[in-house]
């Protein structure tokens, strides 16, 4: 092999210039085109490729070179930067090549098992075992230089207002936070184990105990849970808190930064303040806590106009305290035909609805499936309340609250779907004062939705005892085109209710000394008012990427069984690794 004594990079690929009259590259052989006597190579780094050019001026050993070059090969050349007879739209260097002078071969490739194209067809498990080839790949690695941008835009931007970038701890107890925890043995106190932190959550309320009142954090942050597209066991956060502050305060910074980000690297202007809806109101309009406000089709309560009708499946669910609520699917009786609507039935069915009830408006008369049990004239005021005309389409379900607001919003987004009526655009919204608690039908009891040190609304802490179903929290939820971004909340700083909060959650004193102890000694010596947020950057840099899958913008992620196809992770490890630990494992 040859060596690059002599020859250094001047150019990435990508980033060579007419202007630099001379250049020197290196990189991977992407393609190589042999004409006889004129040779092309597309050589490709991070930033691109660029055409490589051999010809009848070329010295012969190096057009002979030029010729043994194969795919993937490893390659430095320098030579004349000349403009291109015909320029390559597509290629940021479409407009120019370089005349090969000096070639040099710095490693052979074996043919990889798939082609490393940017649209390969090849499955994604075999690209995940050669995850290596796989990231040679320009979508890939746009995807991962954009991640990097916006952690350097984050760290730019919140140490420009102040804030400390201070490590926690990546072995630390295991306490209860909603998911399993991963465990590490330790070997020098046999029998006892650290657990990874799904979040930094109680150290950084330390560090605001300890004085450092503005902290930010990219944290490693790890969740023993099953996996989907837009979850994986470990996953960073763009982790913050502040003090002194309230909601609106921290709700303010983060859409600074949000607006930063979007400008700097997507040259998108966000306006701000950030729409802002309670809980409560997002449900009843759109049926989730996480809406996607790009289109309409807002939930309506009809409850009021069908009481007096004699369908007892609307009657009977007011009487028992529910309600009658519908979506209109605009234009969407072409698309919605009866065999859709049996689809769209089941799929109610199948997240906890009994039915669903419908008026398909395609012919002068609507086609309403309940039609029998009106009276003359019911019919044409439920469609004038919704503001239904001909060629739409009403979905109506009848039950409780809980069942009937997230049925509506998951069929709201289902329709919108098959009715491609989704733009593209950049929603954001502030989703603020979820419920504090919310009701365990299994067990017949109010359970808390948040973490334990989450703070209630201050009018709300006199319902704590007498009405949970009352109390809402100071928590927020950042939206983005209906994917949740982040989650954070004002934290309790007054001992007594946090003593109150640990109670309420049924834990015993002796319980709360052993996991949150040397919290509550903390909170003895002065905690001052403060909140934080934890911002997902994987899911950042999905949707920034426009792209399905947390894969997509991570170098190795895990697969579904939380497997890491290349490195066969996890993986078996010795009788005497386990000896030493003091651990025995059994088969399942």
């Amino acid at each position: 092999m040859d060596t690059m004594q002599g020859l250094k990079r001047t150019s990435y690929c990508g980033e060579v210039t007419l202007e630099d009259k001379e250049a020197a590259v290196c990189g991977w052989c992407a393609k190589i085109r042999d004409k006889g006597g004129l040779v092309f190579i597309d050589l490709r780094d991070r930033s691109g490729i660029v055409q490589l050019v051999f010809d009848e001026n070329t010295e012969k050993s190096v057009f002979e070179k030029a010729k043994s070059v194969g795919r993937e090969d490893v390659l430095v050349a320098r030579g004349t930067v000349r403009a291109r007879e015909s320029a390559n739209p597509d290629l940021k260097t479409g407009n120019l090549e370089i005349v090969v002078s000096d070639l040099r071969i710095l490693a052979k490739a074996q043919t990889p098992p798939f082609e490393i194209v940017s649209d390969s067809k090849t499955n994604e498990e075999l690209r995940l075992k050669y995850r290596y080839l796989d990231l040679r790949r320009e979508p890939l690695q746009r995807n991962l230089i954009m991640r990097h941008n916006i952690a350097r835009v984050a760290r730019e931007y919140f140490y420009e207002n102040g804030f400390l970038e201070i490590e926690t701890p990546m072995m630390m107890k295991s306490t209860p936070e909603g998911a399993r925890d991963y465990l590490v043995p330790s070997r020098i106190h046999n029998g006892k184990f650290y657990a990874l932190p799904q979040s930094p959550q109680m150290y950084k309320q330390l560090l605001m105990i300890s004085g450092f009142d503005k902290y930010i954090q990219l944290a490693r942050c790890f969740r023993d849970e099953d996996l989907r597209a837009d979850r994986q066991p470990e996953f960073t956060q763009i982790d913050l808190e502040m003090s002194f502050v309230d909601t609106d305060d921290i709700l303010e910074c983060l859409e600074g930064f949000v607006k930063r980000l979007y400008k700097e690297i997507l040259n998108v202007d966000i306006e701000t303040p950030l729409p802002r809806l309670t809980y409560d109101e997002a449900m009843s309009r759109y049926g989730s806590d996480k809406p996607d406000t790009r289109f309409g089709m807002e939930i309506q309560n009809i409850s009021e106009l069908v009481k007096d009708t004699d369908f007892v499946v609307f009657k009977s669910a007011i009487e028992s305290g529910g309600s009658v609520r519908a979506i209109v699917a605009k234009n969407a009786a072409g698309t919605l035909t009866r065999k859709e609507i049996d689809k769209l039935t089941e799929y109610s069915k199948g997240i906890g609805a009994k039915g669903l009830a419908y008026v398909r408006w395609v012919d002068d008369a609507p086609n309403c499936s309940f039609a029998k049990f009106l009276k003359e004239g019911e019919l044409e005021n439920i469609l004038k309340a919704l503001g239904a005309e001909k060629g739409d389409v009403v979905l109506i379900v009848a039950d409780k609250d809980k069942v009937t607001l997230p049925t509506l919003g998951a069929l709201r987004l289902n329709v919108a779907k098959k009715l491609d009526i989704i733009p593209k655009g950049w929603n954001f919204l502030w989703i603020t004062e979820f419920p504090f608690f919310e009701y365990d039908d299994e067990h017949g009891e109010w359970v808390a939705m948040h973490h334990p040190f989450t703070m209630p609304l201050d009018e709300h802490i006199q319902y704590l005892d007498s009405d949970k179903e009352k109390v809402r929290a100071k928590c927020y939820d950042l939206v983005l085109n209906g994917v949740e971004l982040l989650s954070g909340s004002m934290r309790i700083n007054d001992p007594a209710l946090q003593q109150k909060m640990f109670e309420m959650l049924g834990m015993s004193d002796e319980e709360i000394a052993a996991k949150f102890g040397f919290l509550v000694d903390a909170y003895k010596y002065a905690a001052p008012p403060h909140g934080g947020a934890g911002i997902g950057l994987d899911r950042l840099a999905m949707l920034m990427c426009e792209t399905d899958s947390l894969r997509d913008v991570i170098a190795f992620p895990k697969v579904q069984n939380a497997s890491e196809l290349m490195s066969e992770a996890p993986s078996v490890v010795s009788d005497e690794q386990l000896e030493e630990l003091g651990i025995k494992t059994i088969e399942k």
